[in-house]
C-alpha cells in the first residue's frame, strides 16, 4: 500500500532568514496523523538566507542528518566539529549523551537549501559523534546508492538503528528497483523534480509511505533527486 504525503500538505514556518517545511510534526506545527514513520521522525525542507542560521542548541539520543541540495552550510559543535557541508555532502550527528551545534549559512549572498533528517536512534546515551561524506552525482545517477547503514556498509554514514537511507538522481528513461527485506515499511521523499513509484507519480516535496513492500520501483524521472528509506514496520506512537 502506497500513502501519498503531498508537498502542498506539509507544515510551514517562515521567520524571514529561514523558510521551512516540515514532513512531520515539528515545532509549533502538529498534526496527530503526522508523527513520523517507523523510526524516521523529522524530514524538514530548509531554504536559509545569505548569513543566516541556527544558534547553538542541544540535542540528545537522536540521529541527525543533513542532504545539501543548494549552496553550503557551515557546521559548528561542542565536540570540536567545524565543517562546511556543500552539495553532494552528507553530514551526520550522533547526539547521543547531548551535543551542542550550529548551522549558518557558509555565505554572505546566496541561500543555503538542505533537507534535515532525524531519525529515532535504537541505543540511547552513546557517546556523541559526527561524520561527513561526499556522493558523486556517479555514485547516484540511475540508481540507488546507500548513504546512510546501521553497519557503515559499502562507504555508507552509520546510524544507531535498523535503518537504510538510498539517494539516487533520475532523468528520462533511468530506472532503478530496490528489493526490501521481509516485512519492512519504506517511506520516500523527492528532494526535487518529479518521479514515479510503484506506479504513483510524485513532484517536488511529496513523500509516501509504503508499508510490508517487497520492492520499490522508480521510474519517469523528471530531474529527480529522491531518498529512499528502508524503515522497520513499526509505527511511532501518536501524540
Amino acid at each position: 500500500m502506497l500513502e501519498k504525503r503531498l508537498a502542498g500538505q506539509r507544515g510551514m514556518a517562515n521567520f524571514g532568514w529561514l523558510n521551512s517545511k516540515h514532513s512531520f510534526s515539528f515545532g509549533s506545527y502538529y498534526d496527530p496523523q503526522q508523527n513520523g514513520f517507523s523510526d524516521l521522525l523529522v524530514i524538514n525542507d530548509d531554504t536559509v538566507a545569505p548569513s543566516g542560521g541556527f544558534d547553538p542548541h542541544p540535542h540528545q539520543d537522536m540521529e541527525i542528518f543533513s542532504y545539501v541540495l543548494d549552496g553550503a552550510l557551515e557546521h559548528k559543535d561542542s565536540m570540536g566539529t567545524g565543517s562546511v557541508i556543500r552539495v553532494g555532502d552528507v553530514q551526520g550527528m550522533s547526539a547521543g549523551t547531548g551535543v551542542k551545534h550550529s548551522e549558518f549559512n557558509h555565505s554572505s549572498s546566496a541561500g543555503v537549501h538542505f533537507l534535515q533528517i532525524w531519525i529515532v536512534p535504537e541505543q540511547k546515551r552513546v557517546q556523541p559523534r559526527y561524520q561527513q561524506r561526499h556522493f558523486t552525482n556517479e555514485e547516484k545517477r540511475g540508481k540507488l546508492r546507500l548513504i546512510i547503514s546501521p553497519d557503515a556498509a559499502d562507504g555508507s554514514l552509520a546510524v544507531w538503528q535498523d535503518v537504510r537511507v538510498y539517494a539516487g538522481l533520475f532523468d528520462g528513461t533511468e530506472t532503478a528497483s530496490l528489493t526490501l527485506p521481509p516485512n519492512r515499511h519504506a517511506y520516500v521523499h523527492v528532494a526535487r523534480g518529479a518521479v514515479t513509484v510503484n506506479g504513483e507519480r510524485l513532484q517536488e516535496g511529496d513523500g509516501a509511505r509504503l508499508r510490508h513492500v517487497d520492492q520499490i520501483t522508480i521510474t519517469d524521472g523528471d530531474a529527480a533527486d529522491v531518498l529512499v528509506f528502508d524503515l522497520r514496520p513499526h509505527e511511532l506512537p501518536r501524540m
